[in-house]
């Protein structure tokens, strides 16, 4: 792709997302939205390969039917009480709209059906974007409208993509999509305590963020997609594939790492609201997903599985590791000591 190209496309994504992020105004949100969906298409079907861009026009179709949802819950409940502001949602009909539009925005059960394919068509820096800069908005709005929406529809919603995402995962074999069904685990965790905390929801995106960068960018410089590659890929980078071994197992949220502590914190308000059976639900479907995050660490060390068919193996690389991904990953392995402050601040 043309790098004048790439850039206007980087920059409308930044635009679109501050723009959405800012604003009070449900028209504005759209277009913020609108720019977004535009400016990431080209970067999905950039490799002109089939399945990009059957991966783009899945997207373009799903989140095109999401926008109209978002305009027409904003225009229903402008219809019912004046009022065009964001947090001054508060028509039932348009609250129950919007949750469908913002869930499908996100890729959360039961709309999750495009994120997997979509991911897969992607490649790994493109799925990095879809993973992480693109769920901003969806929940910037989901954080402004939380005391709107229904508790008991987003505890469901919630149970069910975490059940969804743990269980689709396990048959999986490319790593792509295996990080899609993990991102749609994930979201369950977030959706289901931002009625009662909304901040929680943002740390424990935030945290996301900084664990599924740190996967993503290791797994583009070892260039592995699937799992028989990421069994030798230890011999490109030992250093780097130990690292990638406690990134996972963080994201999979195993004290004593940064990824426990956002469920820690979950299950204990969600007691704090007497959601005990809530909160037991997720914690054990969450236990399916951890068996795929144990396969892929287990894959990602210098055992290899058995049965495995012969891979050309590449000795080590003199490229030396980046400096940020050195960064993301002890972030995404060390935060756990310094918890304390991390609550203190939000």
């Amino acid at each position: 792709m043309n790098p004048q190209a790439k850039l206007i496309f980087t920059i409308s994504l930044l635009l679109g997302t501050t723009i959405t992020i800012s604003s009070n105004h449900w028209i504005m949100a759209w277009a913020g939205l609108e720019i977004n969906t535009l400016a990431i298409i080209p970067l999905i079907s950039k490799s002109h390969h089939p399945r990009s861009i059957e991966a783009a026009t899945k997207y373009f179709i799903t989140q095109a039917a999401a926008s109209a949802l978002v305009l027409f819950s904003s225009m229903t409940n402008a219809w019912y009480t004046g009022q065009w502001d964001i947090t001054q949602l508060t028509h039932p009909t348009s609250c129950l709209i919007l949750t469908s539009a913002l869930a499908m925005k996100l890729g959360l059960a039961p709309f999750h059906f495009w994120f997997p394919e979509v991911l897969q068509g992607s490649q790994l820096t493109t799925g990095l974007l879809l993973s992480t800069v693109m769920k901003l908005p969806p929940i910037s709005l989901l954080f402004m409208t939380s005391h709107s929406l229904n508790p008991t529809l987003l505890t469901c919603m919630a149970i069910l993509s975490t059940a969804l995402g743990g269980w689709m995962g396990l048959n999986q074999t490319q790593i792509r999509k295996i990080l899609a069904f993990s991102s749609i685990s994930h979201l369950g965790w977030m959706t289901i305590i931002i009625s009662y905390n909304p901040k929680l929801t943002l740390l424990n995106f935030y945290l996301y963020m900084l664990m599924t960068t740190a996967v993503f960018l290791t797994l583009n410089t070892i260039k592995a997609s699937k799992l028989p590659t990421l069994t030798t890929a230890w011999t490109k980078a030992p250093a780097l594939n130990a690292m990638l071994l406690l990134t996972l197992l963080s994201l999979a949220g195993l004290p004593p790492l940064t990824g426990f502590l956002p469920k820690w914190l979950i299950i204990q308000e969600l007691t704090k609201q007497g959601m005990t059976m809530a909160a037991v639900s997720i914690s054990l479907l969450s236990l399916l997903g951890l068996f795929f995050y144990l396969r892929l660490a287990y894959c990602s060390t210098i055992t290899l599985p058995p049965h495995t068919t012969n891979h050309i193996k590449q000795w080590h690389t003199n490229k030396p590791t980046h400096s940020s991904i050195a960064l993301l990953t002890t972030m995404s392995t060390a935060l756990l000591p310094i918890s304390p402050l991390i609550t203190t601040i939000i």
